[in-house]
């Protein structure tokens, strides 16, 4: 059986995808999707999209680890790493991902804090006197 393999990033969050032909499970972190985000229902949909969008949802079995960043920058950074491995599996599955944005990397990252200021931008408060 053959594995397909991609990487999904998004701010800190990196996500390592496997996917495979399978029944439709998708593992992360050795948990299954509902124990990983527990109610989180939006997110669950946003991971599940690039499936959903293919027609795959059940046809695809997804194994994934998952590092860095929140909860949340880790199911986008998820469905990065799907909607590539999709296309690494068949590059016609492009067409339909691309005008959907799913195999963009969400670029927007923390700001530096700079020396004199208190936070990346935010000036000490100006006094007069």
């Amino acid at each position: 059986m053959a594995r397909y393999y991609a990487t999904g990033k998004r701010k800190t969050a990196v996500a390592k995808v496997w996917i495979s032909n399978g029944s439709g499970k998708i593992v992360v972190n050795g948990m299954s999707l509902d124990e990983w985000l527990g109610g989180h229902e939006a997110l669950k949909l946003r991971v599940r999209l690039p499936l959903i969008l293919t027609k795959m949802e059940g046809n695809i079995d997804v194994v994934a680890t998952t590092l860095g960043g929140g909860y949340s920058a880790q199911a986008d950074a998820l469905k990065h790493g799907i909607s590539k491995a999709l296309c690494v599996m068949d590059e016609g599955l492009r067409a339909v991902l691309k005008p959907h944005g799913l195999l963009t990397r969400d670029a927007r990252i923390v700001e530096r804090k700079k020396y004199g200021k208190h936070k990346a931008r935010r000036s000490p408060q100006f006094s007069k006197r």
